[in-house]
Protein backbone atom coordinates (compact mmCIF):
# COMPACT_ATOMS: atom_id res chain seq x y z
CA UNK A 1 0.00 0.00 0.00
CA UNK A 2 1.82 3.74 -1.11
CA UNK A 3 0.91 6.19 1.24
CA UNK A 4 1.92 8.94 -1.05
CA UNK A 5 -1.74 10.72 -2.35
CA UNK A 6 -3.72 9.74 -5.16
CA UNK A 7 -3.94 13.00 -6.51
CA UNK A 8 -0.42 13.36 -8.11
CA UNK A 9 0.70 13.07 -11.41
CA UNK A 10 3.25 10.66 -10.92
CA UNK A 11 1.36 8.54 -8.55
CA UNK A 12 -1.86 8.42 -10.80
CA UNK A 13 0.44 7.65 -13.78
CA UNK A 14 1.97 4.86 -12.04
CA UNK A 15 -1.57 3.48 -10.51
CA UNK A 16 -2.58 3.96 -14.72
CA UNK A 17 0.43 1.74 -15.71
CA UNK A 18 0.23 -0.99 -13.36
CA UNK A 19 -3.24 -2.06 -13.77
CA UNK A 20 -3.01 -1.01 -17.81
CA UNK A 21 -5.61 1.41 -17.59
CA UNK A 22 -6.67 3.52 -20.60
CA UNK A 23 -9.49 6.33 -20.47
CA UNK A 24 -12.69 6.02 -21.36
CA UNK A 25 -14.09 8.81 -23.64
CA UNK A 26 -17.72 8.25 -23.20
CA UNK A 27 -17.43 7.94 -19.88
CA UNK A 28 -15.63 11.48 -19.76
CA UNK A 29 -13.00 10.45 -17.14
CA UNK A 30 -10.70 13.26 -16.33
CA UNK A 31 -8.77 12.31 -13.14
CA UNK A 32 -7.65 15.35 -10.79
CA UNK A 33 -3.74 15.45 -10.04
CA UNK A 34 -3.79 18.41 -7.19
CA UNK A 35 -4.29 17.55 -3.33
CA UNK A 36 -4.80 21.48 -2.88
CA UNK A 37 -7.49 21.79 -5.18
CA UNK A 38 -9.27 18.81 -3.44
CA UNK A 39 -8.51 19.97 -0.23
CA UNK A 40 -10.91 23.14 -1.43
CA UNK A 41 -13.46 21.40 -2.81
CA UNK A 42 -13.58 19.35 0.95
CA UNK A 43 -13.53 22.70 2.80
CA UNK A 44 -16.39 24.26 0.23
CA UNK A 45 -18.70 21.03 0.70
CA UNK A 46 -18.64 21.38 4.68
CA UNK A 47 -17.02 18.03 5.13
CA UNK A 48 -15.99 17.45 8.21
CA UNK A 49 -16.87 13.69 10.90
CA UNK A 50 -20.44 14.76 11.53
CA UNK A 51 -21.23 14.48 8.40
CA UNK A 52 -21.08 11.57 5.37
CA UNK A 53 -20.59 11.98 1.44
CA UNK A 54 -21.75 10.36 -1.35
CA UNK A 55 -19.28 10.76 -4.13
CA UNK A 56 -20.18 9.55 -8.02
CA UNK A 57 -17.79 8.68 -10.43
CA UNK A 58 -14.58 8.48 -7.61
CA UNK A 59 -12.20 7.23 -11.00
CA UNK A 60 -8.94 6.24 -9.14
CA UNK A 61 -10.15 7.36 -6.13
CA UNK A 62 -8.66 11.02 -5.61
CA UNK A 63 -11.27 12.76 -4.21
CA UNK A 64 -12.72 9.67 -2.61
CA UNK A 65 -9.26 9.29 -0.38
CA UNK A 66 -9.71 13.22 0.66
CA UNK A 67 -13.13 12.70 1.87
CA UNK A 68 -12.63 9.23 3.68
CA UNK A 69 -9.80 11.26 5.61
CA UNK A 70 -12.39 13.87 7.05
CA UNK A 71 -15.64 12.42 6.31
CA UNK A 72 -17.48 10.18 9.16
CA UNK A 73 -18.64 7.57 6.13
CA UNK A 74 -18.19 7.75 2.21
CA UNK A 75 -19.72 5.97 -0.11
CA UNK A 76 -18.63 5.91 -3.83
CA UNK A 77 -20.65 5.22 -7.23
CA UNK A 78 -18.68 4.13 -9.72
CA UNK A 79 -19.77 2.48 -13.34
CA UNK A 80 -16.81 1.71 -14.84
CA UNK A 81 -16.38 -1.97 -13.43
CA UNK A 82 -12.08 -1.51 -14.41
CA UNK A 83 -11.70 1.15 -11.65
CA UNK A 84 -13.01 -1.49 -9.01
CA UNK A 85 -9.78 -3.19 -8.11
CA UNK A 86 -7.74 0.50 -8.57
CA UNK A 87 -10.16 1.37 -6.05
CA UNK A 88 -9.54 -1.56 -3.79
CA UNK A 89 -6.18 -1.04 -3.58
CA UNK A 90 -6.04 2.70 -3.23
CA UNK A 91 -8.95 2.96 -0.75
CA UNK A 92 -7.39 0.05 1.34
CA UNK A 93 -6.51 1.66 4.27
CA UNK A 94 -9.82 3.52 5.28
CA UNK A 95 -12.93 1.41 6.59
CA UNK A 96 -15.14 4.20 6.27
CA UNK A 97 -15.64 3.80 2.58
CA UNK A 98 -17.91 1.71 0.37
CA UNK A 99 -17.68 1.87 -3.47
CA UNK A 100 -21.22 0.88 -5.20
CA UNK A 101 -20.22 -0.51 -8.86
CA UNK A 102 -23.81 1.23 -10.13
CA UNK A 103 -25.14 3.87 -12.53
CA UNK A 104 -26.27 6.95 -9.95
CA UNK A 105 -28.97 7.42 -12.91
CA UNK A 106 -30.16 4.16 -11.67
CA UNK A 107 -29.60 3.99 -8.42
CA UNK A 108 -32.23 3.84 -5.70
CA UNK A 109 -30.09 6.76 -3.73
CA UNK A 110 -32.49 7.19 -1.14
CA UNK A 111 -32.40 3.53 -0.19
CA UNK A 112 -28.24 3.54 0.17
CA UNK A 113 -28.51 7.12 2.40
CA UNK A 114 -31.47 5.05 4.85
CA UNK A 115 -28.85 1.35 4.43
CA UNK A 116 -25.19 3.66 5.15
CA UNK A 117 -25.62 6.26 7.07
CA UNK A 118 -26.36 7.18 10.68
CA UNK A 119 -30.41 8.44 10.73
CA UNK A 120 -29.92 12.19 11.20
CA UNK A 121 -26.87 12.56 9.87
CA UNK A 122 -25.91 15.71 7.76
CA UNK A 123 -25.11 13.77 4.21
CA UNK A 124 -23.37 15.86 1.38
CA UNK A 125 -23.05 14.66 -2.29
CA UNK A 126 -19.20 15.74 -3.38
CA UNK A 127 -17.89 14.64 -6.46
CA UNK A 128 -16.11 15.22 -9.89
CA UNK A 129 -18.95 14.95 -12.50
CA UNK A 130 -18.38 13.77 -16.23
CA UNK A 131 -19.15 16.40 -18.29
CA UNK A 132 -21.34 15.39 -20.39
CA UNK A 133 -23.70 14.11 -17.78
CA UNK A 134 -23.65 17.09 -15.10
CA UNK A 135 -27.19 18.06 -15.56
CA UNK A 136 -29.16 14.48 -15.71
CA UNK A 137 -27.22 13.58 -12.61
CA UNK A 138 -27.96 16.75 -10.69
CA UNK A 139 -31.53 17.46 -11.49
CA UNK A 140 -32.11 13.47 -10.66
CA UNK A 141 -30.44 14.56 -7.26
CA UNK A 142 -32.62 17.40 -6.99
CA UNK A 143 -36.08 16.11 -7.90
CA UNK A 144 -35.87 12.53 -6.28
CA UNK A 145 -36.12 15.04 -3.11
CA UNK A 146 -33.26 13.01 -1.01
CA UNK A 147 -32.67 13.73 2.11
CA UNK A 148 -29.61 15.62 1.22
CA UNK A 149 -28.27 18.58 2.59
CA UNK A 150 -25.88 19.81 0.21
CA UNK A 151 -23.75 19.29 -3.49
CA UNK A 152 -20.05 20.17 -4.16
CA UNK A 153 -19.75 19.06 -7.68
CA UNK A 154 -16.54 20.24 -9.96
CA UNK A 155 -18.42 20.66 -13.11
CA UNK A 156 -17.93 22.43 -16.65
CA UNK A 157 -17.56 26.44 -15.75
CA UNK A 158 -20.18 27.15 -18.26
CA UNK A 159 -23.29 24.97 -17.04
CA UNK A 160 -21.62 25.68 -13.42
CA UNK A 161 -22.38 29.71 -14.38
CA UNK A 162 -25.74 28.76 -15.86
CA UNK A 163 -26.77 27.25 -12.68
CA UNK A 164 -25.77 29.82 -10.44
CA UNK A 165 -26.69 32.78 -12.88
CA UNK A 166 -29.01 35.84 -12.00
CA UNK A 167 -31.64 37.43 -14.00
CA UNK A 168 -30.63 39.94 -16.99
CA UNK A 169 -27.58 37.60 -17.61
CA UNK A 170 -26.49 36.05 -20.69
CA UNK A 171 -25.80 32.71 -18.56
CA UNK A 172 -29.94 32.69 -17.25
CA UNK A 173 -32.25 30.58 -18.56
CA UNK A 174 -34.74 27.65 -17.49
CA UNK A 175 -31.67 25.28 -16.38
CA UNK A 176 -30.96 28.11 -13.54
CA UNK A 177 -34.70 28.55 -12.51
CA UNK A 178 -34.39 24.33 -12.33
CA UNK A 179 -31.22 24.10 -9.94
CA UNK A 180 -32.20 27.91 -7.78
CA UNK A 181 -36.07 26.33 -7.24
CA UNK A 182 -34.31 23.68 -5.04
CA UNK A 183 -30.72 25.24 -3.81
CA UNK A 184 -29.10 27.82 -3.15
CA UNK A 185 -26.44 27.72 -5.79
CA UNK A 186 -22.97 29.84 -5.98
CA UNK A 187 -19.79 28.90 -7.82
CA UNK A 188 -16.90 28.73 -5.03
CA UNK A 189 -14.07 28.03 -7.31
CA UNK A 190 -12.71 28.30 -10.76
CA UNK A 191 -10.57 25.22 -12.01
CA UNK A 192 -7.67 25.25 -14.54
CA UNK A 193 -7.48 22.51 -16.80
CA UNK A 194 -4.48 21.44 -15.87
CA UNK A 195 -4.98 19.55 -12.75
CA UNK A 196 -6.54 16.79 -14.80
CA UNK A 197 -5.30 13.97 -16.60
CA UNK A 198 -5.99 14.22 -19.61
CA UNK A 199 -6.80 17.69 -19.72
CA UNK A 200 -10.26 18.68 -20.58
CA UNK A 201 -10.92 20.94 -23.45
CA UNK A 202 -12.61 23.30 -21.58
CA UNK A 203 -12.05 24.89 -17.82
CA UNK A 204 -13.96 24.06 -14.66
CA UNK A 205 -15.61 25.15 -11.69
CA UNK A 206 -16.53 23.81 -8.07
CA UNK A 207 -20.51 24.66 -7.83
CA UNK A 208 -22.23 24.13 -4.55
CA UNK A 209 -25.97 23.87 -4.21
CA UNK A 210 -27.28 24.50 -0.63
CA UNK A 211 -30.20 22.25 -0.80
CA UNK A 212 -33.58 24.62 0.83
CA UNK A 213 -36.13 23.34 3.00
CA UNK A 214 -39.31 24.36 0.80
CA UNK A 215 -38.90 26.44 -2.76
CA UNK A 216 -38.03 30.27 -2.23
CA UNK A 217 -41.63 30.37 -4.38
CA UNK A 218 -44.85 28.77 -4.07
CA UNK A 219 -46.64 27.88 -7.47
CA UNK A 220 -49.90 25.51 -8.38
CA UNK A 221 -47.94 22.84 -10.14
CA UNK A 222 -44.13 22.38 -10.18
CA UNK A 223 -44.17 20.00 -14.11
CA UNK A 224 -46.66 23.13 -15.31
CA UNK A 225 -44.08 25.60 -13.74
CA UNK A 226 -41.27 24.21 -15.15
CA UNK A 227 -42.67 23.52 -18.42
CA UNK A 228 -43.72 27.50 -19.08
CA UNK A 229 -39.91 28.86 -17.54
CA UNK A 230 -38.69 26.29 -20.46
CA UNK A 231 -41.26 27.93 -23.27
CA UNK A 232 -40.15 31.80 -22.40
CA UNK A 233 -36.51 30.66 -23.02
CA UNK A 234 -37.68 28.84 -26.24
CA UNK A 235 -35.99 31.02 -28.16
CA UNK A 236 -33.90 33.93 -26.25
CA UNK A 237 -34.25 37.04 -28.53
CA UNK A 238 -38.09 36.32 -28.53
CA UNK A 239 -40.46 38.36 -26.25
CA UNK A 240 -42.81 36.27 -23.70
CA UNK A 241 -45.54 36.99 -26.12
CA UNK A 242 -44.10 35.22 -28.87
CA UNK A 243 -42.34 32.09 -26.61
CA UNK A 244 -45.85 31.59 -24.89
CA UNK A 245 -48.32 31.92 -27.47
CA UNK A 246 -45.98 29.65 -29.61
CA UNK A 247 -45.79 27.36 -26.59
CA UNK A 248 -50.01 27.69 -25.76
CA UNK A 249 -50.79 27.39 -29.44
CA UNK A 250 -54.80 26.37 -29.97
CA UNK A 251 -55.22 26.16 -26.17
CA UNK A 252 -54.99 29.97 -25.73
CA UNK A 253 -54.81 32.97 -28.01
CA UNK A 254 -52.84 35.93 -27.85
CA UNK A 255 -55.80 38.03 -25.93
CA UNK A 256 -56.04 35.86 -23.50
CA UNK A 257 -52.49 35.52 -22.87
CA UNK A 258 -52.06 39.60 -22.93
CA UNK A 259 -55.16 40.05 -20.51
CA UNK A 260 -53.53 37.30 -18.02
CA UNK A 261 -49.83 38.43 -18.38
CA UNK A 262 -51.59 42.06 -17.18
CA UNK A 263 -53.41 40.42 -14.26
CA UNK A 264 -50.03 39.92 -12.82
CA UNK A 265 -48.31 42.95 -14.08
CA UNK A 266 -45.77 41.42 -16.33
CA UNK A 267 -45.15 43.42 -19.96
CA UNK A 268 -45.97 40.82 -22.95
CA UNK A 269 -42.83 42.30 -24.15
CA UNK A 270 -40.25 41.69 -21.99
CA UNK A 271 -37.56 38.57 -22.49
CA UNK A 272 -37.60 35.78 -20.51
CA UNK A 273 -34.01 36.56 -19.31
CA UNK A 274 -35.09 39.22 -17.23
CA UNK A 275 -38.18 37.66 -15.16
CA UNK A 276 -37.04 36.94 -11.20
CA UNK A 277 -37.89 33.16 -9.70
CA UNK A 278 -41.32 34.73 -8.20
CA UNK A 279 -42.39 36.40 -11.77
CA UNK A 280 -42.25 33.16 -13.18
CA UNK A 281 -44.03 31.61 -10.65
CA UNK A 282 -46.54 34.29 -10.72
CA UNK A 283 -46.61 34.11 -14.33
CA UNK A 284 -47.15 30.03 -14.18
CA UNK A 285 -50.03 30.17 -11.19
CA UNK A 286 -52.04 33.01 -13.38
CA UNK A 287 -51.81 30.66 -16.69
CA UNK A 288 -52.81 27.33 -15.02
CA UNK A 289 -55.94 25.56 -14.96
Amino acid sequence: MNNKAVATPTRTKEILKNYGFSFKKSLGQNFLIDVNILKNIIAEAGIDRSASAIEIGPGIGALTEQLAQHADRVVAFEIDQRLLPILEETLGNYDNVEVINQDILKADVARVIADHFTPGQQVRVVANLPYYITTPILMKLLMDRLPIDSITVMIQKEVADRMAAEPNTKSYGSLSIAVQYYTEASVVLNVPKTVFMPQPNVDSSVLHLEMREKPPVDVEDEEFFFDVVKATFGQRRKTLMNNLARHFKGEMDKEELRSRLEKVNIDPSRRGESLSMQEFADLANVLYK
